[in-house]
């Protein structure tokens, strides 16, 4: 049984130390908005918050995650329901087309911004390494841009 802070309410979770976080996030607390991609920390499908430190679920132990925040594409908006600047800027982009990165997509420009409000493309390149298979780079570097002049 462990204890996990996940969107600012503690969850206990009966999994094995072991277990990927993205499956405890997924099959036990019922959070689906994070993806299964790849499995080995490559696509970013999974890509959630831990301690404001954008990092891919299905590479972590539920034990590494024991004692951190934890946030997940359901817990981005603010309290009061407003969608975050990224989501915004994604609908009014038009980025999505399956939609399947979409969240760990956004969750990774969310946390490229909160540590640099105004990236360059140079650092959109560098950090947001997360995989599209549709190909909408270009509109989520258009989206990124628009979210940091929000």
């Amino acid at each position: 049984m462990a204890n996990l802070t996940i969107n600012g309410k503690s969850i206990n979770v009966d999994v094995e130390d072991d277990t990927p976080l993205l499956w405890a996030i997924r099959e036990n607390v019922g959070l689906t908005g994070t993806k299964y991609g790849c499995g080995i920390a490559q696509c970013g499908a999974c890509t959630i918050h831990i301690d404001g430190v954008a990092m891919r679920s299905c590479g972590i132990s539920v034990s590494e995650a024991v004692g951190k925040q934890i946030t997940t594409i359901e817990g981005l908006a603010a309290a009061n329901g407003a969608l975050h600047k990224v989501q915004q800027a994604w609908i009014k982009n038009d980025v999505p087309q399956c939609g399947y990165c979409q969240a760990g997509m956004i969750m990774a420009v969310a946390a490229l911004l909160k540590e640099k409000p105004k990236p360059t493309d140079k650092d959109i390149d560098e950090t947001i390494t997360n995989i599209c298979r549709c190909g909408t780079f270009q509109q989520v570097r258009e989206a990124i841009h628009a979210a940091a002049n929000a």
